[in-house]
């Protein structure tokens, strides 16, 4: 077993991007509803809803501002966009809708685009597969004719969509299709279910002329079996409506041989005429996506290249260290740097790795005030540790004063240029004092939850900084100031949907509140640091604003601050090491009382899981109705939709019954299954196997096993090894990491042609225009550097080509036919 897992490949999807706005969007219905339309986006694979922005009131030009990130955890043919205008009494309208195939996605990537909207068809939204098997008989009758006899079975279908968020009814009609005629035959319905088992079999008589006989011996008319097709509809079964189509095939009879079996898997597609009607211009989207898909090879594989990049802190100079190479080939690409920094926290690398860097950037620096000022791979890598390892601390020091604000959408505006008719700037200036008080006394008192990582890396700074300038009493608070105030509080108030802290783009005047409460954390925080005067400020009108928070000694509580996150004192807590909220939504969880009528339901509720509890709300906020220890878990396992006739379903094995969970779509259940994966990863009572379905009717309806005590008839997931509280995956990022450097083969090159050029060349620096791009301190050491990430990355590729010469065959599940539209 252990082998088997060892030597598994796993092909990983994540899609980040952007909803940014739309554009003049045209009207649902009438040209008089332009004025009122409420609009909000969602995002489907397929037909899978797994996104949606809040609603944006009365505009044609909305600005939706939503970041969004998610695992893809299936397979999935088209991501969509849809824009929907809200409905109070009815059924929110679709405006229009963008649609990007999967293979397409590579065009859009890390660059925003406006892409025109299309209309929503319901004959074009389908998702799904069909297994068919096919044969082509000939029998030659008593009179001589040649009769041809089709058999079709359809098996089954997999994927099919849901209907109004519930698995469909779904039945297939079969077709044989000709210029001359269409014979039609039904199969059965199935009820609830999105993978239903049809293994019904269909039989057609194709007549033709032939050798064996002449035409004139009987009465059929010559039919060219190079115009029939096999045409399977998929529906979903309507009893007091119109049937919804699910989608369609069509196979061509003359691929078809005589008395050969065509068995294989074809996609579900669209029906249409072939040409596209033309619509009215419905606007258009401006959206940023980057779709990356990792093929991950066992942990061995990736040794050589990670042993290499951890090596990097100890290399001197640390110029020439893997590290340091990617971020200097990768100038340009901020989150190039995310990887590494994320292997490198892993492995408890960081603090070295980074101290090495920021003392070579200092060096560089010539003066105090200008202290890690630029985009340099220092604070890039800074920047993304605090984002990730400063997630919780975040939490704990804004959450409950950015939703006070959100949520009590006090004006604030004290701009007179950008003041409303009737605004009272006494009034908007004392609510912008309240909360950037509350804000300010947060931070401030926020010491004690710092996490240590963080500490480390800012004591680090601080005497780093005060080396390089020993006669300025103030760089020591700057070096510090300059990440935790500027790069980390006032970015996260600014732009508290970006760090989990809201979920969604706040409304614009609120927006205007947070971005006036930034800019004066980022003021106050320098002064502490840089002692700066009231007359260097650039807005008059924030001029008495700040004098009123010198008046309140901000100085000494930034210095005090600064003095504790970055003392040489060892913490003996952590906010890494508190409970941490690894992730909560609302789901659909199955009663688990005993009822003496009628079935059990489920009923919504609000799940919540951190590093030591699994619990359950009747609504957020509310006191738990049960508490399970993460210890206690023995198993998070998929349940098979056949259990209770519901996608997305999981199961969480405890001492007591399972817990059976319903979540929103399939991004949602796959990331509680990662999370109660790993936080139960290492208990000691974890099981080895598992039962997919349900215990019912006196028996697993899985294995059909009597006793309700019998052991798993599956496997358990095996879970991969990962940092809970970091969430990383080391083998997805060091694969991340060659990905990197195999696409920018070319400057590695020029690297490695600089490092000889210069190793060689003992003149004056006449080249110097040639290599000026790259940091070179040491060419003979950063030469051997490029000669082991050469080797190293040559194996790597090496064992992809070989673990990856296992394409599925076409027409096999995993490669299904995209077969012909109509």
């Amino acid at each position: 077993m252990a082998e088997e897992d060892d030597a598994r490949i796993r092909i990983l999807q994540s899609l980040r991007g952007k909803i940014c706005e739309a554009k003049n969007l045209g009207p649902v219905s009438g040209p008089n509803r332009q004025r009122d339309l409420c609009t909000f986006c969602t995002i489907s694979l397929d037909q899978e809803e797994v996104f949606r922005t809040k609603v944006f009131d009365k505009s044609v030009s909305p600005f939706y501002g939503e970041d969004f990130y998610f695992e893809i955890p299936r397979p999935f043919q088209c991501l969509s966009f849809y824009v929907y205008a809200k409905a109070v009494f009815q059924r929110d309208l679709p405006v229009g809708k963008v649609s990007i195939r999967k293979d397409d996605l590579c065009k859009y990537s890390g660059k925003e685009h406006w892409l025109s909207l299309q209309p929503v068809d319901p004959n074009s939204e389908v998702q799904g597969k069909v297994h068919l098997e096919m044969r082509l008989n000939e029998v030659i009758t008593e009179n001589g004719s040649v009769t041809q006899h089709l058999l079709v079975r359809i098996i089954e279908c997999q994927e099919l969509p849901l209907i109004s968020g519930q698995n469909c009814d779904p039945y297939a009609t079969v077709s044989l299709v000709g210029p001359a005629r269409s014979d039609q035959k039904k199969t059965k319905v199935k009820k609830k279910t999105s993978n239903p088992h049809f293994e019904e079999t269909f039989f057609f008589e194709v007549t033709r002329s032939s050798s064996y006989s002449k035409k004139s011996h009987f009465q059929v008319e010559e039919e060219d079996i190079e115009k029939l097709e096999i045409k399977v509809d998929l529906w979903n079964n309507e009893n007091l409506a119109q049937d919804v189509f699910l989608g369609e095939t069509r196979v061509p009879v003359k691929i078809l041989q005589s008395d050969h079996v065509h068995k294989a898997w074809y996609l579900l597609q669209p029906k249409g005429n072939g040409s596209k009607s033309k619509s009215d211009d419905l606007g258009s989207l401006r959206l940023k996506l980057t779709y990356i898909e990792d093929t991950v090879l066992p942990s061995v594989c990736y040794t050589p290249l990670c042993n290499l990049l951890l090596k990097s802190p100890d290399v001197k100079p640390i110029s020439a260290s893997a590290a340091h190479i990617l971020g200097d080939i990768y100038r340009e690409r901020y989150e190039a740097v995310l990887p590494v920094v994320r292997l490198l926290l892993y492995h408890n690398r960081f603090v070295p790795f980074v101290s090495a860097v920021a003392a070579l950037e200092l060096d560089n620096t010539q003066e105090a005030n200008t202290i890690f000022r630029g985009n340099s791979l220092a604070t890039r890598c800074i920047d993304d540790m605090m984002k990730i390892v400063g997630k919780n601390y975040l939490a704990v020091t804004l959450k409950p004063v950015i939703d006070e604000i959100c949520e009590s959408n006090k004006t604030c505006e004290i701009d007179p240029i950008k003041l409303k008719e009737g605004d009272n700037v006494g009034v908007n200036k004392e609510n912008l004092q309240g909360y950037v008080h509350k804000v300010f006394s947060s931070i401030t008192q926020s010491s004690s939850s710092c996490p240590p990582l963080m500490c480390d890396v800012f004591r680090s700074l601080r005497q780093l900084a005060c080396k390089r300038f020993p006669a300025d009493p103030h760089v020591q608070y700057s070096a510090v100031s300059s990440f935790v105030f500027l790069r980390f509080f006032a970015v996260a108030v600014l732009s508290p949907h970006t760090f989990q802290l809201r979920s969604h783009h706040p409304e614009p005047e609120i927006s205007r509140t947070l971005t006036l409460i930034s800019k004066t954390i980022q003021t106050l925080g320098s002064w502490g640091s840089l002692s700066k005067k009231l007359s260097s400020f650039k807005e008059t009108y924030m001029y008495d604003f700040y004098k009123s928070f010198q008046e309140d000694k901000c100085i000494e509580k930034v210095k005090k601050f600064l003095d504790e996150i970055s003392s040489n004192v060892s913490k003996e807590s952590s906010g890494l090491e508190d409970a941490l909220v690894l992730k909560e939504g609302e789901v659909q969880k199955r009663a688990q009382g005993k009822k003496r009528i009628g079935k059990r339901t489920f009923n919504k509720r609000w799940l919540r899981v951190t590093s030591r509890e699994l619990s359950y709300h009747k609504h957020k906020g509310k006191e738990a109705l049960c508490v399970i220890n993460v210890k206690d878990i023995q198993a998070a396992e998929k349940l098979d939709e056949s259990a209770f006739n519901r996608k997305n379903m999981f199961q969480v094995v405890h001492s007591e019954k399972p817990l059976y969970v319903q979540a929103g779509n399939c991004v949602e259940a796959s990331e509680w299954l990662e999370v109660l994966g790993q936080v139960s990863r290492c208990n000691e009572g974890r099981l080895t196997t598992f039962h997919p379905s349900n215990y019912t009717s006196g028996a697993w309806q899985c294995c059909k096993n009597q006793s309700i005590n019998a052991p798993g008839c599956k496997p358990c997931t095996t879970t991969m090894l990962a940092n809970l509280q970091l969430d990383i995956d080391c083998d997805r990022e060091t694969e991340r990491i060659f990905s990197l450097l195999s696409s920018n083969d070319t400057k590695l090159q020029d690297m490695e042609d600089a490092c000889a050029s210069m190793a060689v060349y003992q003149g004056p620096q006449r080249e110097q225009e040639e290599y000026s791009k790259f940091t070179i301190q040491e060419p003979k050491e950063t030469f051997q550097t490029l000669k082991q990430l050469r080797n190293v990355m040559e194996e790597l590729q090496r064992q992809h080509i070989i673990r990856n010469d296992t394409t599925a065959q076409y027409g096999s599940l995993d490669n299904p036919i995209v077969g012909k539209t109509s």
